[in-house]
Parts: C-alpha cells; sequence; structure tokens
C-alpha cells in the first residue's frame, strides 16, 4: 500500500507564492511517476504537473505553465510543487497522484488526502 501526505497549503494573497510537498510511504519505490491535480468547487478534478521517476521529464497544464514548477527528491520519497505568481482562479484543493502518468485521474492509483489553497485578490 502506498500513502500519499501533502503539506504547504494555506491563504496567499494573489501574486504570491506556496510550495507544496507530498511524502510517499509504504510500498517503497522511487520509480512511480507522481503528480499533482487539482478541484475547485463545482469543478472537476484536473490535471496541473507531472513528474517521471527519475525528474528528467515534465508536464504541465497550460494554465500554470511558466508559474509553477513540479520537482521529486527520490532520497526523501517527496515531490514538491513549487506555485509563484498565483491568481485567484488557482484556488482548489490540490492533491498529489503516484503511480501513473499522464493527465487523468484515471492513471493514478494512488491519492493524497488534498490540501486547500486560497489566492484572495
Amino acid at each position: 500500500q502506498v500513502q500519499l501526505v501533502e503539506s504547504g497549503g494555506g491563504l496567499v494573497q494573489a501574486g504570491g507564492s506556496l510550495r507544496f510537498s507530498c511524502v510517499r510511504s509504504g510500498r517503497t519505490s522511487s520509480t512511480y511517476a507522481r503528480g499533482w491535480f487539482r478541484q475547485a468547487p463545482g469543478k472537476e478534478r484536473e490535471f496541473v504537473a507531472a513528474i517521471n521517476w527519475s525528474g528528467g521529464n515534465t508536464d504541465y497544464a497550460d494554465s500554470v505553465k511558466g508559474r509553477f514548477t513540479i520537482s521529486r527528491d527520490n532520497a526523501k520519497n517527496t515531490v514538491y510543487l513549487q506555485m509563484n505568481s498565483l491568481k485567484p482562479e488557482d484556488t482548489a484543493v490540490y492533491y498529489c497522484a503516484a503511480g501513473g502518468w499522464g493527465t487523468r485521474t484515471s492513471e493514478y492509483p494512488y491519492w493524497g488526502q488534498g490540501t486547500q489553497v486560497t489566492v484572495s485578490s
């Protein structure tokens, strides 16, 4: 079994920055690709960013390109999401995912509990 625990959410003003961390525990494997998704109230969960097991390949949603950066430290079983130039439309619950690759939620078998980000204007 794999457990994912996110941290780093909170309230921030537009233009500000936040950094998420997601620590994986349980079944040990550094070869999992990792991803971040988000879900705003009344909307479906959407892809934000993904990183392959080595960190050499990343993918981003168009809405966050140039503002968000995904990275990982396999020695710490941790993936990060650095979010800069935040906008009110970035307000959502952010979820860490593991074990898949791609932009669809169905491609990831493991999920964290989610952490809230609120960006005030």
